[in-house]
This record gives structure tokens, C-alpha cells and sequence, in this order.
């Protein structure tokens, strides 16, 4: 494959950048979301037999240090799990708002910073109503690192003349609604491509003041990851039984 190779200009795949030069979708840059995809069909084709722990040792070494959508192809080609993929969306979005009635208007916790600071962060839970208030004050709501006990998580956030800043993990859904009266409102949209992700949803109004929301990056949702792991190593546990038995012949 000719990763070099540029298609006709009257492909409509064709993507042109600012200088005006056509450039084919397997030349564009890749994101760590793009390479974390190819790791996990590298990962659960390793779990299914279908690559040696070296191979699939070598081929994550080149994901990560793969720099087009088209070199990360490469590493799963010969992969039926790359080609079942691209049929299907690679997630379902998560719903804009959670159904009515999902959460209750009560908060399970309230962080407020009046001519203050307050810092919510490390290991904790967080509920499925979280209250932000910083009246000319800063709070920091650090998800990174919490453990999610409902799918489903509403952060209400309100700051005059103040500043919220919330931080989630790189692979939840994220969502946001509010606004600001001469202030700012931000909130980096995400879809994470588990379906049994958390869902945050940042509701907010800031008045002279800041709210944003976005990933942090490097950091996931650890029970996730284990959930992942835990299935990958049942997968290789019942190879490995399966190979003893047929050895002893049992």
C-alpha cells in the first residue's frame, strides 16, 4: 500500500487543506483517538488468537508512533475486525439530555466558593447532581480520577464574577448547556466509544464570569479500562484451558 499515493482531484474524498493542495483521507494526521480504535482491535485480536504476543507487541509500537489515518490502517488490514468497523459507526452519541425524571433535582452535592476557592479532586464519588457556585471565586470539579457510580452524572454550574473549571476523564460522554451575560461558557463535546460510559452534563450560566468543561487529557475512567482488561483476559484464560485440555486430552 502506497501511503504516498494521491487519488484523482475529482475524488470526492478529497479533503483540501488551507494551501490548496488535495489531500486523501489515509494522509491526514491521526489523533490518539484514532490510534486508541486500532489498539483495541490489536488488543482483542490478540485476546481471539489471531496475533502472537510479539506481533501484536510490534504493531502497538508502530501505532503509537504512527503519524497518518492511513499508517494506522496498516497495522489492522489483514484484521476482519478493522473491516466489520468501518461498516458501523464507531459509537452511538450519547443523548443530548438525560430523560426526564433520570435524575432528581435534588443535589446530591453542593461545591461553593464565595470570595474563595474550592477544590474537588483525587479519588472520590460523584453523585448524579453536583451544585457549583463561585461568587467571586474559583472551583475546580476534577473527574479525572472519581469513581462513577451512576451512569448518568448533572453538573449544575453557576459563577458571578467567578470561575468553574470541570475536568472529566478522556473516555466519558461529555455535554453541556448554559450561557453568559458577559462571561464565558465552554464545554468540549465528547463521545466516548463505550456504550457503558458515564455521561456528564454540564448546565450552567455564567454572569461576568468563566465555566468550561473539557477532558483532561491522558486521564480515563479506570473501572473502564478494568472492565476491558477483564474481558481480554478471560478470553486468553479460556484459550490457554482450552490448550491444556486438548494437550491431556481431556
Amino acid at each position: 500500500m502506497d501511503l504516498h499515493k494521491s487519488a484523482a482531484p475529482t475524488d470526492s474524498r478529497l479533503v483540501t487543506p488551507t494551501d490548496g493542495r488535495p489531500v486523501a483521507p489515509a494522509e491526514l494526521r491521526c489523533s490518539d483517538a484514532d490510534r486508541d480504535r486500532i489498539a483495541d482491535i490489536l488488543r482483542d485480536a490478540l485476546a481471539e488468537g489471531r496475533l502472537t504476543p510479539d506481533e501484536h507487541s510490534e504493531r502497538v509500537e508502530g501505532v503509537l508512533t504512527a503519524k497518518t489515518v492511513g499508517e494506522l490502517d496498516l497495522f489492522v488490514r489483514d484484521l476482519p475486525a478493522a473491516h466489520q468497523r468501518r461498516a458501523t459507526p464507531a459509537y452511538t452519541p450519547a443523548p443530548n439530555r438525560p430523560t426526564e425524571g433520570a435524575i432528581p433535582a435534588e443535589a446530591d452535592e453542593n461545591v461553593v466558593a464565595v470570595f474563595s476557592a474550592a477544590v474537588r479532586k483525587g479519588r472520590w464519588r460523584a453523585g448524579r447532581r453536583i451544585h457549583v457556585y463561585a461568587i467571586f471565586g474559583s472551583v475546580e470539579i476534577d473527574l479525572s480520577e472519581a469513581v462513577f457510580e451512576y451512569q448518568q452524572v448533572v453538573i449544575k454550574a453557576v459563577s458571578v464574577f467567578g470561575n468553574v473549571e470541570v475536568r472529566v476523564p478522556e473516555n466519558v460522554s461529555l455535554r453541556g448547556s448554559g450561557g453568559g451575560v458577559l462571561g464565558n461558557f465552554e464545554v468540549d463535546t465528547l463521545d466516548s466509544a463505550d456504550p457503558d460510559a458515564p455521561v456528564i452534563y454540564v448546565d450552567g450560566m455564567a454572569v461576568l464570569g468563566n465555566i468550561e468543561a473539557r477532558p483532561k487529557r491522558g486521564k480515563l475512567v479506570a473501572d473502564i479500562l478494568d472492565r476491558v482488561r477483564d474481558r481480554v483476559a478471560d478470553h486468553v484464560s479460556d484459550r490457554v484451558d482450552r490448550g491444556l485440555r486438548k494437550h491431556l486430552g481431556h
